[in-house]
């Protein structure tokens, strides 16, 4: 960590990360590198989509009905012939992303804080 990276608790505070439960997972046949797109419940927030470059780490069968922690209040992006409108995040071992997630069943939308 830099000076340079240091956020304020108000930076903090805009960033709205989520609960979400995966509800379909495709292939990516498309993406640079390779990745699922996700399809996720967001509960009160509706349905959203993502990419992730989570195939080395996971099956598609292993993802669905699987909470998640994403960022719902980024801008959509165009990923290839995808558009993502959240993101999922995740801790990086390697090159190798591990999704983060509640350790309990919670609510689809539930706030991280």
């Amino acid at each position: 960590m830099t000076k340079d990276n240091i956020i304020t608790f108000e930076d903090f505070t805009k960033v709205d990360l989520r609960v979400g439960t995966i509800i379909e997972v495709s292939d990516f046949p498309n993406a640079k590198k390779p990745a699922y797109q996700l399809t996720i419940d967001f509960g009160d927030l509706g349905i959203r989509k993502s990419s992730a470059q989570i195939t080395t780490q996971y099956k598609k069968e292993h993802l669905e009905n699987r909470q998640i922690i994403a960022v719902v209040n980024f801008p959509k992006k165009q990923i290839a012939n995808f558009m993502s409108d959240c993101l999922v995040v995740g801790a990086v071992k390697e090159n190798d992303v591990f999704l983060l997630h509640p350790e309990s069943k919670v609510k689809n939308g539930s706030q991280v804080s």
